[in-house]
């Protein structure tokens, strides 16, 4: 009995012995399996993430020292162009004179001719020209017509007067080739003597020949040519100018 006991102790001893040896094994083999694995993306996932590393205050910040390049290292920075400024353009005097005023409507509208008058001793025909404001026209017959108009209404001026018979009109005036052709009414043939007529002929061709000096003067009363003029006959001369009448009828 008691050999049989010391075997099984044997037995039970060796099975004990061999199952620490495994595990000893068994343990040795898995820590040099881990050891030498590499880290796999789970593993590296689930490592804590380490903290930034804080900067060290500027007390604790070591000195920085800046290099200082050689002279001819020395690069000078390129000059920057800055747009100049524009120069301001000159201005002339015409451009600083103050613009001209237009001219008032009734100034820009009217315009001076020359209407004569008599003044003298009796039987001497002196002609005293007037000027006369009257509506601008384009055509000369128009600025004409005006001043027979003016004329036949007579002088405001005390100083002078007319020979013209009142109520003569004007029946007709036109200007054609310079020529100047004056119709006028009967009434310019009545009354008077010889100074008066040859008055009243000097005032009609030196009004005609205001624009143009040197115009013939075709002169009709009621559509016909005046040839004699008065009842001592004073000849008209067809057509009559300045000239003409000076030499028949010498100013005084």
């Amino acid at each position: 009995m008691k050999d049989g006991q010391e075997v099984r102790h044997v037995s039970r001893t060796a099975v004990i012995a061999g199952v620490c040896g495994l595990a000893l094994v068994t343990g040795g083999g898995i820590a040099w399996w881990t050891a030498n694995r590499s880290p796999t993306a789970d593993t590296q996932s689930s490592a804590p993430t380490t903290a930034p590393a804080l900067s060290p205050s500027p007390a604790e910040s070591p000195a920085v020292i800046i290099p200082v390049p050689p002279p001819n290292a020395v690069q000078v920075p390129q000059q920057v162009q800055t747009p100049q400024a524009q120069r301001p353009t000159s201005v002339t005097p015409q451009a600083l004179a103050p613009s001209p005023q237009p001219k008032p409507l009734q100034q820009a509208d009217a315009q001076t001719v020359q209407v004569y008058w008599v003044k003298g001793a009796i039987g001497k025909f002196e002609a005293v020209p007037t000027k006369v404001a009257v509506k601008q026209a384009d055509q000369a017959d128009a600025t004409l017509q005006a001043a027979f108009n003016s004329l036949l209404a007579g002088p405001k001026d005390a100083t002078v007067f007319s020979e013209i018979p009142k109520g003569t009109k004007l029946l007709s005036l036109s200007v054609k080739n310079d020529e100047v052709y004056v119709d006028l009414s009967r009434e310019f043939t009545a009354g008077g003597g010889s100074s008066s007529m040859t008055s009243r002929l000097g005032q009609v061709i030196y009004t005609a020949t205001s624009l143009k000096p040197n115009t013939k003067v075709w002169i009709s009363v009621d559509g016909k040519p005046l040839e004699l003029l008065g009842g001592e006959g004073l000849e008209v001369a067809q057509p009559s100018t300045r000239q003409n009448f000076d030499k028949n009828f010498p100013l005084n």
